[in-house]
């Protein structure tokens, strides 16, 4: 990803609310089956790693970038936004 692309994809990410989360249970199947639910219908997922999560967000990057195909975006504090274009129906149009 080139960085006109990251940095377009933070602005946009910016207001978003994180839609999900990383808890005790850390990252679960459960967990990667409603990340790739997000991803296919959103694009642009925030994801927010709470205080009782058993991982930092930093240590995690990495395994969700490979499980999903997704791109890191960007990272502040406990919050990862990710990024991956829709298979069927892309919304977000990066820039060129």
């Amino acid at each position: 990803m080139k960085g006109k692309e990251r940095s377009y994809l933070k602005g946009l990410a910016n207001p978003l609310k994180a839609k999900i989360q990383v808890g005790k249970a850390g990252l679960s199947p459960e967990f990667f089956d409603q990340l790739e639910v997000l991803l296919d219908h959103e694009e642009l997922v925030k994801i927010n790693v709470l205080k009782n999560a058993p991982v930092e967000a930093r240590e995690i990057k990495e395994e969700i970038l490979e499980t999903t195909g997704a791109e890191f975006v960007s990272q502040l504090g406990k919050k990862l936004v990710i990024y991956r274009p829709s298979k069927d129906d892309p919304k977000i149009e990066l820039p060129q």
